[in-house]
């Protein structure tokens, strides 16, 4: 064997007359594919003025000079090109692109596009078979990428769950969106388990439950409602209603007069 053989770099023989060729051959090799840059990682054309030590990745049909060459390594070693075949697994920094690729034996990925879809995702955190997705921080942020943004949670059928779940070591306390339904629900635990209606809002009418899972008003209230005595608002405006705290009288406005209602 008369060259190494991942990088195929040449060996001095024994007894080898003028060993500083051979070695200074396999140092230029090194020099050139480790710390890889790229000048481009799907090149075609030669440039007019390479730079010593420049290095390009070959597209599938180079020309002129490159003819021949494809999916090869361009060295430009002064004055005249050397071509280095890339091994699987090879990674540069492309500076056309400004980013990491890697080298898959046929051609060169993005380092980004070879993630894929990957099975779960932990981030300062393990991620499990259930919570695939885990973040650990003081807050996380999504922003927009143009006008707006929005946040989808969407659910097989109507039976199943798509909701956010407020917990409080690791219980849940708070829960809102489609729950066991299509209505919206926010509902609250005093331990995780047992959970209450705090508001249903009816997917097919619009009207508000509070207490109750089927509002047959546009606002129905499953209890005794109280309005917490006050002096009267001022500005009022038609169908304003309050409880005095002087008169003791629930009063609703007319839009010009208070009226008692009892």
């Amino acid at each position: 064997m008369d060259q190494t053989p991942r990088l195929a770099l040449p060996y001095i023989a024994p007894s080898q007359a003028q060993k500083h060729v051979t070695h200074n051959e396999a140092l230029r090799q090194l020099d050139a594919v480790v710390q890889l840059v790229l000048q481009d990682a799907n090149a075609v054309t030669p440039p007019a003025l390479p730079a010593d030590g420049q290095v390009w990745a070959l597209g599938a049909a180079p020309v002129g000079d490159w003819a021949g060459q494809a999916g090869k390594l361009a060295v430009w070693a002064d004055p005249a090109w050397q071509f280095v075949a890339p091994q699987s697994g090879w990674r540069a920094w492309d500076l056309t692109t400004a980013a990491l690729v890697y080298c898959d034996g046929a051609q060169w990925l993005g380092v980004s596009a070879s993630l894929g879809t990957p099975a779960s995702l932990g981030i300062n955190a393990s991620a499990d078979t259930t919570n695939r997705l885990v973040l650990a921080s003081d807050a996380s942020l999504f922003t927009h990428d143009g006008a707006g943004h929005q946040i989808k949670i969407n659910k097989a059928s109507a039976s199943d769950t798509a909701s956010l779940l407020y917990q409080s070591g690791w219980a849940g306390r708070a829960e809102m969106g489609l729950s066991g339904s299509d209505d919206f629900a926010i509902k609250v635990s005093a331990n995780g388990s047992d959970w209450l209606a705090a508001l249903v809002i009816d997917k097919a009418t619009g009207h508000a439950g509070f207490g109750t899972y089927a509002p047959a008003r546009a606002v129905h209230i499953a209890s005794v409602l109280r309005l917490e005595p006050s002096a009267a608002p001022a500005s009022p405006a038609a169908g304003d209603i309050y409880y005095d705290s002087t008169s003791n009288k629930l009063r609703c406005h007319d839009g010009t007069l208070w009226h008692d209602l009892f």
